[in-house]
């Protein structure tokens, strides 16, 4: 089992990892296919299922249908170029791909939302059509966006292929117990492992730049959202505050009467910044997902600017650890908050936070592994329950609680000596089994919960 760093840490756009990039994804996967078929399309449909349908609108899925099928990539999303695109396919009801010519879309009619029962493999289902010129179909796919940006086709999934299935990697582990093995085996760190395994697929040089633009990605998207401003888009009116609480905290600086738990504050701020871009439809990056994209940068954030003797050098050796964590749990569990409520997002980016933490203030394998399993044991049954399908609240706000108890959980595991009851693989675990028996109607529908309990729903 291999999950590169790459793959936990992808470069997208808000608000949602597996509701706005999985179907943008699917949707140039989807035209890839139709180039190297023999059939001459002259139309496209759509027909989102499951979650994507019941929080499609406040996740942007459609949206980024619309712009996928257009040719954008998330990697590559021009803000300014989306919406004049956008405002051209409504009013010529076509779109016009690289290669494909002009093709029949229009978005109020070729887009269906499926409000039944979920595709069978999984709750983020979508299936894509072309068609010919009598607007028969002649060409169908099924894709499931699986959580952080992941997209796998219905052969994909059926055949398990969401992980790396290249050459042997030179230390593999699929659970965290082999993995603390053989850091003893091999006098090595989590993250010294991580990087031994990801030059196995890619050069030290390549490596070193995609880890640099990771985090500077997630630091630009702190450096936005701590002086954004005005009301988040999509109708629960929701104010920006990371600004204005930052502005607060620059000028409490050096007081003598600031209370020690203002650090609190100044971790949740920068997370809050991070989801508040999320929640506009800037650009961040999955960390394991858009919804938990705050966690993770936060923690580093506040490492670098509030922990003394951190430095930037030792931020891939964070990002690694990090993201050996993340592997561990998409591999055993999931990070999919349509599969396993928000414990699967925020609960998995605390247990990456912890750990990476941990590992840069010099815990040991075993006290890394007793951070990550800290926190996300208080995450568990943790449900996804978006008001009016936005990812703003409970989202970002819970994002700078995850981010806090990182910081929590890695301090309380180097106070030890790394043994502790409950290991990270039994935790992983039980979080996989309650997501698998929470009700549908707590896991990303805003069917339940939060989303049918205040008035603004």
């Amino acid at each position: 089992m291999f999950l590169s760093v790459f793959d936990m840490f992808k470069v997208g756009v808000g608000p949602s990892s597996s509701h706005t990039m999985g179907p943008m994804v699917a949707a140039a996967r989807f035209l890839d296919t139709l180039r190297g078929s023999p059939f001459t399309a002259h139309g496209l449909k759509a027909s989102l299922h499951g979650s994507l349908a019941f929080t499609g609108v406040g996740h942007a899925t459609d949206r980024a249908v619309i712009l996928g099928l257009a040719g954008f990539l998330p990697e590559t999303y021009d803000a300014e170029a989306a919406e004049a695109a956008l405002a051209r396919i409504g009013e010529t009801g076509e779109v016009t791909p690289a290669g494909l010519g002009a093709l029949r879309f229009d978005p109020k009619g070729d887009i269906a939302f499926d409000y039944g029962p979920p595709l069978q493999g999984h709750a983020n289902g979508l299936i894509l059509m072309a068609t010919d010129a009598q607007g028969d179909v002649i060409l169908q796919e099924t894709y499931y966006s699986v959580g952080g940006g992941f997209v796998l086709t219905e052969a994909e999934l059926a055949a398990g292929k969401d992980t790396d299935a290249g050459a042997p990697v030179p230390y593999p582990f699929k659970s965290a117990a082999e993995m603390l093995e053989t850091c003893r085996r091999e006098g090595k760190t989590i993250a010294e492992l991580k990087r031994a395994n990801e030059l196995s697929r890619r050069s030290a040089a390549e490596l070193d730049r995609g880890i640099a633009r990771i985090w500077e990605v997630m630091s630009d998207c702190i450096d936005r959202g701590l002086e954004g401003d005005g009301v988040l888009p999509g109708g629960l009116g929701v104010k920006r505050r990371a600004g204005r609480i930052h502005q607060a905290l620059l000028a409490e600086r050096g007081q003598n009467l600031t209370p020690p738990h203002t650090i609190n504050d100044w971790i949740g701020v920068y997370a809050m910044a991070v989801n508040e871009e999320n929640a506009a439809g800037g650009q961040v990056v999955t960390a394991p997902t858009n919804g938990a994209a705050g966690v993770v940068p936060a923690t580093i954030r506040y490492w670098l600017d509030h922990v003394p003797g951190a430095t930037r050098t030792r931020i891939p050796e964070f990002l690694l650890t990090a993201a050996a964590i993340a592997g561990l749990v998409k591999h055993n569990a999931s990070i999919s908050g349509a599969e396993c409520g928000c414990q699967a997002e925020v609960g998995s980016a605390s247990a990456m936070a912890a750990a990476g933490l941990c590992a840069v203030l010099g815990g040991t394998p075993e006290q890394v592994e007793n951070a990550a399993e800290i926190a996300l044991e208080h995450h568990l049954g943790m449900t996804c329950d978006p008001v009016k399908g936005l990812v703003q609240v409970p989202c970002i706000e819970r994002n700078g609680l995850g981010a806090i108890k990182a910081v929590s959980a890695a301090s309380l595991a180097l106070r030890g000596d790394g043994t502790h009851l409950v290991p990270l693989d039994s935790c992983i675990e039980t979080m996989r089994q309650t997501g698998v028996d929470m009700s549908e109607k707590y896991k990303e529908t805003s069917l339940g919960g939060l989303a049918v309990n205040i008035p603004n729903c």
